[in-house]
């Protein structure tokens, strides 16, 4: 059977892709989802399909198990299923991080930001990207895990990808379907950090704004306009991973598509972008550059996080200044080739603040 979409990860993002294709597909999909719990995958193609029974789309689901740490488990999935899209959702390191509390681990990541946790969610999307260039070059690679910054060092490394799921589309749509938000088209530039104040009650919120454009006219006070707009502390998965869905049925359908996602083609952040011929582009607002929104998006991490440059990763900020305070070896940066040699010198470190009460 023909596979459309090869979903990796079985966990709560991987799962709303799924589910949510099959409330929506308009055009018939066959979709296979690899991972290693055995339960949860059962679980998954069980409901996929009872969903596309109940709202009566042509979706198809299949499962298939493998460690998608094992070594060469991306080009046996390329291999064995052909996928016309990959829709890589597994990660290293959960989501729930950003909620979590208790260690010194997850004070790092409160501290220093979500880049403390970018070697971790690079790994498994890394090797993707690898098997893809070597196995099914031109299959479109969407990662879901921190495109933001992973997506650069992806393309760092000499692969391609086009781009990820959530953050940015999570702000347009929440303000798109916002009651009463002003007429017109919406278009926005948003990066990952600019979600955090919309975590907060609209009376403590402050911190980076995302800039909101309606009909091409930049909107000047985005907290104001839409203050009733409100994310939760969790990863806002309800909204995230659906994000993607749309996109990822007019990819298989060869549909033109416009919308938001981060990390396209390897640039930070977060932007309008358009579907067209399989390949995806930048739909800024007039008078806009492609310059002044990847200048603008960049400058977030180079204030605090983590930028890709001329293939080397390099920390900033509050986040560089706690890696270097625990004696994390890389905490000057390190080159984006030797990425899984440095993933396992984090984990070490992880491992050691996560035992360790705040």
């Amino acid at each position: 059977m023909k596979t459309d979409v090869l979903i990796t990860g079985t966990g709560m993002f991987a799962g709303r892709i799924a589910l949510d294709i099959a409330a929506t597909a308009k055009e018939p999909v066959n979709v296979v989802i690899a991972g290693r719990n055995e339960d949860r995958l059962s679980w998954l193609e069980t409901a996929g399909n009872a969903r596309a029974a109940m709202f009566a789309t042509p979706a198809r689901f299949r499962t298939e198990r493998i460690d998608l740490l094992g070594e060469g488990a991306s080009d046996s999935l390329l291999k064995k299923f052909r996928p016309g899209v990959v829709v890589q959702a597994a990660s290293i390191q959960t989501s729930s991080v950003i909620s979590d509390k208790g260690s010194r681990w997850t004070t790092l990541v409160a501290e220093g930001g979500l880049s403390a946790t970018a070697i971790f969610q690079a790994l498994i999307s890394s090797r993707m990207a690898a098997a893809i260039s070597a196995t099914a070059p031109g299959t479109p690679l969407i990662n879901c895990s921190f495109p933001d910054v992973v997506n650069g060092m992806i393309t760092a490394m000499g692969h391609e990808v086009l781009c990820g799921t959530g953050n940015i589309a999570i702000l347009s749509n929440v303000f798109d379907g916002a009651p009463g938000r002003p007429e017109g088209e919406l278009k926005i530039l948003a990066q990952y950090q600019c979600l955090a104040p919309w975590r907060r009650r609209p009376q403590d919120r402050d911190g980076p704004a995302p800039r909101v454009f309606i009909d091409d006219a930049e909107h000047a006070d985005p907290f104001a306009t839409f203050r009733n707009c409100r994310l939760t502390p969790e990863p806002a998965i309800e909204v995230s991973g659906a994000s993607g869905v749309t996109l990822i049925l007019a990819l298989v359908a060869g549909r033109a598509w416009r919308g938001h996602a981060p990390g396209p083609n390897g640039l930070p952040g977060g932007y309008p972008v358009a579907l067209d011929g399989g390949g995806l582009s930048l739909d800024l607002p007039l008078g806009v550059t492609e310059a002044e929104a990847v200048a603008w998006n960049d400058a977030f991490e180079r204030a605090n996080g983590l930028t890709i440059s001329d293939g080397r990763a390099t920390f900033h900020g509050r986040l560089a200044e706690l890696l270097t305070a625990e004696n994390f070896a890389h905490a000057d940066g390190f080159d984006v080739a030797d990425l899984e040699e440095v993933c396992e010198e984090m984990l070490a470190l992880r491992e050691r603040l996560l035992s360790t009460e705040a």
